[in-house]
């Protein structure tokens, strides 16, 4: 088996991370890796593995032989590493990552929400409505004044407003507040990487 996997083969045993993936153009992609706290506890992951994650995060399709190249190593050890990273769930999968303007999404929006109900019900009604709107792209739990954040991708004020519809004819809010990002100073899917153990 080479790297990248071929469309339909899996990244690791377990069937959660099944992935398509097989570039026959350069493309830009995204090695998705577990939360940080993760990396350290797992106590696997060494200087050779963190050369080797830091390649994949900036560019998923290199070839093993690209990154074995680029890390100091022949093709062999270093495909046996990055298969060792997926077995172990670091590597979570490998996505594309798409151009927010060219797919006319390129409005940024960032919502708050408050909730009078903290019911298990409530909850489950919220999370059930929230993965049934594509826009949303993200949603966190909060300590503080509010009690949930989502980060919101539309066309325009009308397209959000079309989403706040959709949110609020699902489910009961206390407060729903939105706030436009008129700039993105800094985006990122790569996680650092100097607070593995080694």
């Amino acid at each position: 088996m080479d790297w990248p996997p071929s469309w339909g083969q899996s990244l690791a045993p377990a069937p959660r991370y099944r992935v398509a993936i097989g570039w026959k153009k350069p493309a830009t992609c995204a090695t998705l890796l577990l939360k940080s706290g993760d990396l350290g506890d797992l106590g696997i992951v060494d200087k050779l593995d963190r050369r080797i994650l830091e390649q994949l995060q900036k560019d998923g399709a290199l070839t093993a032989a690209d990154i074995a190249e680029r890390v100091g190593l022949s093709k062999a050890p270093c495909w046996r590493r990055i298969q060792r990273l997926q077995d172990e769930g670091v590597i979570k999968r490998i996505v594309a990552l798409l151009d927010a303007r060219k797919l006319n999404v390129g409005t940024t929006v960032f919502v708050t929400l408050k909730t009078a109900n903290h019911s298990e019900a409530w909850y489950e009604k919220f999370v059930r409505a929230v993965q049934d709107i594509p826009e949303v792209t993200e949603i966190h739990r909060m300590s503080g004044d509010v009690d949930y954040l989502m980060r919101v991708v539309v066309p325009d004020i009308e397209g959000y407003d079309a989403v706040y519809k959709r949110l609020i004819a699902a489910i009961d809010f206390l407060d729903v507040s939105a706030s436009f990002a008129l700039e993105t100073i800094k985006q990122t899917t790569a996680l650092p990487l100097t607070y593995v153990k080694v």
